[in-house]
């Protein structure tokens, strides 16, 4: 019997899986913390958690019948994984369902720093007269990608239609797309109008993106994250965004709570913000909790699940 919560798991998702197993559901808008966890999933072999339930290592001494905790999301940062490790509970993750959603904001952020959208809306708003300004045009202009994922594999060739220079930064990756070109991340950063950061979140990534690289950008050059606020030196790029040594920024993650943007970063009138809502759409959150399906239908069969994390580790098993 898995604990889901709804807000983030879909109508035929959830048909799908009260077909198979018995459901608790958090019904609750805001997430459980490690007690309420623990109280709700007293009676339950299966964890399902979303990206804001935290799962850390009491909750594994707390529940001695737990045998998986799966996350409806590819990141598992929320579960502490060595603690079930060692309490023999599988943790697994979901694929990557949300790649055409955060594209597709991607390109929503690129347009609105390009034109000012956000800015001329809120004068609006507040019932001023937007200030008139020349926006620039997306085609002719160069763009630098840093990573080249599932997420950039889909967002470069959109962005080589619209006519833009494309650049890649990515130590590990082969570009054969000859549309693209491959360089330095020192080298991106110089030539680039606008600087995309979609690379992994590890250690080796960690403030990638500090002072050094941030004063190799061209002044009038725009900053977009869409990754993981890990890889940003927050003070870094305030500094650079309060002194407009670069032309703006826009970010759908950051150092906050949930991995949102941070509130003193977003609020300044050169960037633009959005809650980390890249991949909240119906779409991509159902593929995701399709995943976990998926997950639950194999332990049932009496399976290894896909997107274990650490599979030889796993002692609790059904």
């Amino acid at each position: 019997m898995p604990l889901a919560r709804r807000q983030y798991y879909g109508a035929r998702a959830l048909a799908r899986l009260q077909a198979l197993v018995e459901v608790t559901l958090h019904e609750g808008d805001a997430p459980l913390d490690p007690a309420g966890v623990i109280a709700a999933a007293r009676d339950v072999d299966f964890i399902i958690a979303d990206r804001s339930t935290s799962v850390p290592g009491e909750i594994f001494a707390a529940l001695p019948g737990l045998k998986v905790v799966m996350r409806s999301a590819i990141d598992i940062r929320n579960i502490d994984v060595e603690a079930a490790s060692r309490a023999g509970v599988l943790v697994t993750h979901a694929e990557a369902g949300f790649v055409q959603s955060v594209v597709e904001l991607t390109l929503g952020l690129l347009v609105d720093l390009s034109r000012g959208v956000s800015r001329a809306s809120a004068d609006y708003h507040a019932g001023r007269m937007p200030e008139i300004r020349v926006g620039r045009q997306l085609g002719g202009s160069t763009v630098g990608i840093i990573g080249y994922g599932r997420i950039s594999r889909t967002l470069a060739p959109l962005l080589a239609g619209l006519g833009m220079t494309v650049l890649v930064s990515d130590p590990y990756a082969q570009i054969d797309d000859r549309r693209f070109t491959k360089l330095p991340l020192d080298d991106l950063l110089a030539r680039a109008d606008y600087v995309v950061c979609l690379a992994i979140a590890n250690d080796e990534t960690e403030n990638l993106l500090d002072a050094a690289a941030f004063a190799r950008m061209k002044p009038d050059a725009f900053f977009i994250n869409m990754s993981r606020g890990n890889l940003v030196d927050e003070a870094a790029l305030m500094k650079v965004l309060t002194e407009g040594r670069i032309a703006g920024a826009a970010m759908d993650v950051g150092r906050a709570p949930d991995q949102m943007p941070s509130p003193d970063l977003a609020r300044l009138p050169n960037a633009i913000a959005t809650p980390h809502v890249g991949g909240l759409t119906p779409p991509a959150s159902e593929s995701q909790a399709m995943d976990t399906v998926h997950q639950v239908e194999a332990l049932v069969k009496g399976e290894v699940p896909p997107g274990a994390a650490n599979l030889d580790r796993w002692t609790r098993r059904p």
